[in-house]
C-alpha cells in the first residue's frame, strides 16, 4: 500500500513537472512566432494575437508585458485619431506591468519611456511637460541599468538622444518655465552618436543625428549621415519613410555650408 501512494505521487510530480514544460514552453513558441511577425512581417495585428495568447498561458511575464507595449506602440503609429492614443495609452499600461515584474530589466523602463513619448507627441510635447520629464527617468534607468544587449542600449540612448533634439526646437527661454529647460542640441548628438556606436546599421538613429547637426548648422555632418542611410538594410517597417525624408533633408540643404 504504501509504495502504492509513493507511486502515485511520484506518478503525478512526473505529471505535473510535464505539464509546466509543455506550458512554458507554449508561451515561449508564441512569442518566437509573434517576434518573427512583428520584426521580419511587420504584422502587427497578427503579432498582437500572439502575444496575448501567450499572455493567457503566462500571466504577469515580463517578457511578454514588454512585447505586448511594443505591439501597441507600433500599430498606433499606424492608427489615427481616437485609436491612435488608445494604443499609446494601453502600451503604456503594459510597460508598467512589466515594470513591476522586472524593475531590473532596461527593456520595461524603455517601453513605457516610448509609450509616454507617443502619448506627449499626441498631445504635443510643450503641454505635456510630466509625460516628457519622465521619459527622461525611464530611458536614464534604462541606461543605468545598462542590461538587454547592444540592441536595447542603443534604442535607450536614441530615445533620449531624441528627446532633447525634440525639446530644442523651441528656444530655451520658451521651455525654462515649463519645466523642459534641460533640453540641449550638445546631449542630443552625444546621445545619439552613442546610438550609433552600438547599432551603426539603423536608418533611424542616422536620421535623427542629422537633424541634430542641422539644428548646429553643421550641413556637412549631417549630410554624412544622410548619405548613408540609402546604403543601410531595410531593417524597420519604417525605414522607407526614413528614406524618403533622408533625401528631402538633403536637398534642403544641398547648398548651405
Amino acid at each position: 500500500m504504501k509504495k502504492t501512494k509513493v507511486f502515485y505521487s511520484l506518478l503525478a510530480f512526473f505529471l505535473l513537472f510535464l505539464f509546466s514544460g509543455l506550458n512554458a514552453q507554449d508561451w515561449k513558441s508564441l512569442v518566437a512566432e509573434g517576434d518573427k511577425l512583428a520584426l521580419k512581417q511587420f504584422k502587427n495585428n497578427d503579432a498582437l494575437k500572439k502575444f496575448l495568447e501567450a499572455d493567457k498561458k503566462s500571466p504577469n511575464n515580463w517578457e511578454i508585458l514588454w512585447r505586448l507595449s511594443r505591439t501597441y506602440v507600433d500599430i498606433g503609429e499606424h492608427s489615427s485619431g481616437n485609436a491612435q492614443m488608445t494604443n499609446f495609452e494601453k502600451s503604456e499600461n503594459y510597460a508598467s506591468r512589466a515594470i513591476k515584474a522586472a524593475p531590473n530589466q532596461s527593456i520595461t523602463y524603455l517601453r513605457r519611456a516610448i509609450a509616454n513619448g507617443r502619448i506627449a507627441l499626441y498631445k504635443n510635447v510643450f503641454s505635456a511637460a510630466g509625460l516628457v520629464n519622465s521619459v527622461k527617468a525611464d530611458v536614464e534607468k534604462a541606461i543605468a541599468l545598462g542590461n538587454g544587449g547592444n540592441d536595447v542600449q542603443a534604442v535607450a540612448h536614441y530615445v533620449l538622444g531624441r528627446t532633447h533634439n525634440k525639446l530644442c526646437e523651441k528656444p530655451y527661454i520658451f521651455r525654462l518655465p515649463l519645466g523642459l529647460g534641460w533640453g540641449d542640441i550638445d546631449v542630443a548628438i552625444k546621445e545619439l552618436n552613442k546610438a550609433i556606436q552600438l547599432r551603426p546599421n539603423f536608418r533611424m538613429f542616422h536620421l535623427e543625428i542629422a537633424k541634430a547637426y542641422i539644428e548646429k548648422e553643421d550641413y556637412n555632418k549631417a549630410r554624412t549621415h544622410l548619405n548613408k542611410i540609402p546604403s543601410i538594410p531595410f531593417l524597420d517597417e519604417d525605414d522607407n519613410t526614413v528614406l524618403a525624408e533622408s533625401k528631402k533633408l538633403l536637398a534642403e540643404i544641398k547648398n548651405k555650408k
